[in-house]
C-alpha cells in the first residue's frame, strides 16, 4: 500500500512539473513573449526533466513488474487522471481565459469510471 501511495504522490509531482512545461509559457506571457521560441522550448525541456525525474521512480515503485500494486493499465489510467487533476487546478487558478464548463466534468467522470473499470477483477 505505501509503495501505491508514494508512486501516485511522484506522479502528482511530475504531472505538475509537465503542466509547467507544457503550459508555463501561455500562462507567464508577459514574461516570455520576447523570447523566441526556440529558447521557449529549451525552458520547458528543462523543467520537464524534472517530469521524468518523478515520473519514471513513479512508474517503478507503482508498476506490478517491480513488485508495485498497479498493472500498467492501471498506473496510465491513473497518470490521466492525476494529468486532468492537476491541469485543472492549473487552469482554475492560472488560466483566467478558459472556465471549467459541465461537459468538462462528466468528461472527468468518465475517467473516473474507467478508473473503477479498470480495477475491477
Amino acid at each position: 500500500m505505501a509503495k501505491g501511495l508514494f508512486a501516485i504522490l511522484l506522479l502528482i509531482l511530475s504531472n505538475a512539473f509537465m503542466t509547467l512545461a507544457w503550459y508555463g509559457h501561455i500562462v507567464f506571457k508577459s514574461k516570455t513573449e520576447r523570447l523566441s521560441l526556440y529558447v521557449i522550448v529549451l525552458l520547458s525541456w528543462g523543467i520537464a526533466l524534472f517530469e521524468y525525474c518523478f515520473q519514471v521512480p513513479a512508474n517503478r515503485l507503482g508498476s506490478a513488474e517491480y513488485e508495485g500494486p498497479f498493472s500498467l493499465w492501471q498506473l496510465k489510467v491513473i497518470q490521466e487522471v492525476i494529468s486532468l487533476t492537476v491541469f485543472t487546478v492549473f487552469a482554475l487558478v492560472f488560466l483566467k481565459t478558459d472556465t471549467l464548463r459541465w461537459n468538462h466534468v462528466v468528461g472527468f467522470l468518465c475517467l473516473i469510471l474507467a478508473v473503477f473499470f479498470l480495477f475491477r477483477k
